[in-house]
């Protein structure tokens, strides 16, 4: 994996796309990736990769959250063990972003990014800017938004107005919350 501060964008734009959802304590099932809701959600985003793929989107970039990041970024490599052509990058809003996490979603976390092909860390530390900063970059760098979104406020929501207001294509998953 190649390790960098903020990268400039050396992927084509129209190739790449992001990734905004939901972390796991915001979603309806938590962390029971078992519940037939999660289950569907995976499954959405697997289909809309590879829509993506046939589409010639070949660079996807996660921004390394709990929950639906994720599960995104797992999608991806799953997709790239298909397709080799297919490249993951991590971005991460700061250094020591998972400190904090439980040990399931650390080692969750260490094992995704091991399986990207770039890292790109925003900020050495945390700052009260840096979700939206680390949001921001990856919107910028792609054509592409996929939002597994739930209707709520917060930085989802937030990523996607920025992304509207970008001209990024959008492609919502609903997230079902019965």
């Amino acid at each position: 994996m190649k390790a960098r501060l903020c990268n400039n964008g050396t992927m084509e734009r129209e190739k790449t796309c992001c990734f905004t959802g939901h972390r796991a304590d915001k979603l309806p099932w938590g962390d029971n990736e078992r519940d037939p809701r999660c289950l569907k959600l995976k499954e959405a985003i697997a289909d809309v990769l590879s829509s993506l793929y046939a589409a010639g989107c070949r660079h996807f970039i996660c921004g390394m959250a709990t929950g639906a990041d994720m599960y995104f970024g797992e999608a991806v490599v799953a997709l790239r063990d298909e397709h080799p052509d297919v490249t993951l990058e991590a971005a991460v809003p700061h250094a020591g972003q998972e400190a904090k996490w439980s040990g399931f979603w650390k080692s969750r976390y260490f094992r995704l990014a091991e399986e990207c092909d770039t890292l790109t860390v925003l900020h050495r530390a945390y700052t009260p800017d840096c979700m939206m900063d680390r949001n921001r970059y990856m919107v910028d760098a792609s054509h592409y938004l996929i939002a597994a979104y739930n209707g709520s406020p917060g930085g989802t929501r937030a990523t996607m107005l920025y992304a509207m207001r970008q001209g990024l294509e959008i492609i919502e998953l609903e997230i079902d919350g019965k």
